[in-house]
């Protein structure tokens, strides 16, 4: 959940993320005869009451599920290990998912699947750390999606979840291309103030098209995209001091500041209607609030305790959902 920075670290800048309890992803696997991947109930149907219900499916979830992730994880791990000469024992296995993250808001629903597939791989076939170094598990999950599945995406949820708790994440080029990773670094969670989030239960948004115009224009060099992307990486310096000062007033500017130069550069029709709605709420209760990522979830902190139930109530009035966060430990 990104509290502050890039809208997406595929600009080479700079993100601070929090990873939360209150949703997870989870990959299981146990040897059997054969590899098989076990669809899900409900995010890979293929038996439907009606044509109806597969048009309503396919209208809300799209077309793809969770087997494709994992079936991608399976072989770019695969592809790893025998590109790096870590070896394999001829162990075959079946895989099944279960998550209740929200999908297409913004909080990393794809890439928890992939992250939690890659884990459970490395854990069957005994592959440690020394082989695959943390900081580059990231990048391998990214790949997943990148290179098997043409999917345009970042490192910063795959970082957030690899490395759990609270990360600061400095993806300066020269740096990744020295080190053939970004600089990240943990921060302790009693940094962090109450966190709220609010998302969309049914958003049907997807990140490559709210980011490609504006991937092309900064790759372009768009004077005005590559000035805001500086100065994104300068609200998460200067919300890194913030926190460590526990100073909740100087975040909490920080926070709206974020969302108001999003919505200045990637302009109110990319945006969204709801996603504008859910941060005109928050602000009507003096809460600050940002996306959390890509859009369809905003986050922000919780300044209003007693007004909580209040607050609650009035995006659900609306028909968002709301709840406080529960920031997850290292992992």
């Amino acid at each position: 959940m990104g509290l502050m920075g890039n809208p997406s670290d595929g600009f080479g800048g700079k993100t601070i993320t929090v990873q939360i309890q209150d949703f997870s992803a989870r990959s299981t696997l146990w040897e059997s005869p054969q590899v098989q991947i076990v669809p899900h109930r409900v995010h890979d149907p293929f038996t439907f009451e009606s044509l109806e219900q597969l048009h309503d499916v396919a209208q809300q979830d799209g077309y793809y599920g969770g087997t494709r992730l994992i079936y991608a994880s399976c072989k770019r791990f695969c592809q790893f290990c025998h590109d790096h000469d870590i070896p394999l024992a001829p162990r075959n296995f079946t895989v099944e998912y279960e998550t209740d993250i929200p999908r297409q808001v913004g909080l990393g629903g794809s890439s928890a699947i992939v992250v939690s597939t890659v884990r459970a791989l490395m854990a069957l076939y005994d592959v440690t750390e020394q082989d695959i170094p943390l900081p580059i598990q990231p990048q391998l999950a990214l790949s997943v999606e990148t290179e098997e599945l043409d999917i345009r995406a970042g490192l910063q949820d795959r970082v957030a979840q690899i490395y759990g708790g609270l990360v600061y994440m400095d993806f300066n080029p020269e740096y990744m291309a020295e080190h053939d990773h970004g600089d990240y670094r943990r921060l302790p969670l009693d940094l962090l103030p109450p966190l709220y989030l609010a998302y969309i239960p049914h958003s049907t948004t997807t990140s490559g098209k709210a980011h490609n115009p504006v991937h092309y224009r900064f790759d372009n060099g768009d004077r005005e995209v590559v000035e805001a992307m500086r100065q994104f990486a300068r609200f998460t310096d200067e919300a890194l001091e913030a926190l460590e000062q526990h100073d909740e007033e100087r975040l909490a500017r920080l926070m709206d500041a974020n969302f108001d130069l999003r919505r200045k550069i990637y302009g109110d029709e990319v945006i969204g209607a709801h996603n504008l709605e859910m941060v005109e709420i928050a602000r009507s209760f003096g809460l600050p609030a940002k996306f959390t990522g890509s859009g369809g979830a905003i986050v922000g902190i919780l300044r209003d305790e007693e007004r909580e139930e209040k607050i609650r109530r009035a995006f659900e009035e609306r028909g968002y959902r709301f709840l406080r966060v529960t920031p997850a430990e290292q992992t």
